[in-house]
């Protein structure tokens, strides 16, 4: 479009959006920033780092209802914000879900939190510059995560191999990723595991010779950098809630702000 042309009504996108979901159009306009990256030899081939964040949802507490009711009694006359007492009622994920987003997870980030209903978003990024890789939309979840990161990595391994790159060589993860079968599901991929340690668990590759290696510490003092990065998506990228509801549509808005984050940070490095 020319700078002075008129812009399209907003109508025109939300009619075709559909059309862009089912040609994973966002997914391959992130694909081609990745390639020129990969072309200005601005990504690391063999070393990666993991880790996952949750996304608000687009839903409110009052749709998080029971599964098998059908419609809540209100209080009063009004029906398009009626008021519903929740005192005293035990909810969790596997007695209730939310009507109007199915996909989301009632889930609190740490002790004293608030529990709000999320989705879970996962990115794999390289450790030379700290640029995105690749990105996953899930369901929120501790499993989910372990999963997630085994998609990106199986996934930028078969891009390196149509490419000719070396393969994946290490991951670094937090302490959210000490599990033996995650453990396991690494080293049969030839991938040495770079994650943060829990002590008293023993994990496959991981052991104490593992985690005092210089390349595993260097690992762990890079993975850091993700936390800049979800940080730039929420504040300047305006990912920190999800403007739509489902995970299709979310996935959408997290592509295209990870590509905008990758151009961003080209643009400086070029620069």
């Amino acid at each position: 479009m020319a700078l002075d042309a008129e812009p399209f009504n907003h109508s025109v996108f939300s009619k075709n959006r559909d059309r862009l979901i089912e040609h994973e159009i966002s997914r391959q306009f992130f694909n081609r920033v990745v390639a020129m990256a990969h072309k200005a030899v601005m990504l690391s081939e063999e070393h990666f780092t993991v880790d996952g964040t949750l996304i608000e949802a687009w839903a409110s507490m009052r749709s998080f209802r029971p599964k098998d009711e059908a419609e809540r009694p209100s209080g009063d006359d009004d029906l398009s914000n009626p008021s519903v007492n929740f005192f005293g009622e035990k909810r969790s994920n596997k007695t209730h879900e939310s009507k109007t987003d199915p996909d989301a997870r009632l889930l609190r980030k740490g002790r004293g939190k608030a529990a709000k209903l999320c989705d879970g978003f996962h990115m794999l990024m390289e450790n030379r510059h700290g640029l995105i890789l690749d990105v996953e939309s899930t369901r929120a979840g501790v499993k989910v995560e372990r999963d997630a990161a085994l998609t990106m990595l199986d996934r930028v391994r078969r891009k390196h191999e149509h490419a000719g790159h070396k393969p994946p060589a290490t991951l670094g993860a937090d302490k959210g990723y000490h599990a033996n079968e995650f453990g396991y599901d690494l080293l049969d991929r030839s991938v040495m595991p770079h994650i943060a340690r829990i002590a008293g668990r023993d994990t496959p590759g991981l052991d104490g010779r593992t985690a005092r290696s210089a390349g595993c510490r260097m690992s762990q003092r890079i993975r850091k950098r993700v936390d800049e990065i979800f940080g730039w998506m929420k504040t300047v990228g305006g990912f920190r809630k999800s403007l739509f509801r489902g995970r299709a549509l979310y996935g959408e808005q997290g592509l295209m702000t990870a590509a905008a984050y990758n151009l961003m940070r080209m643009s400086r490095m070029m620069a």
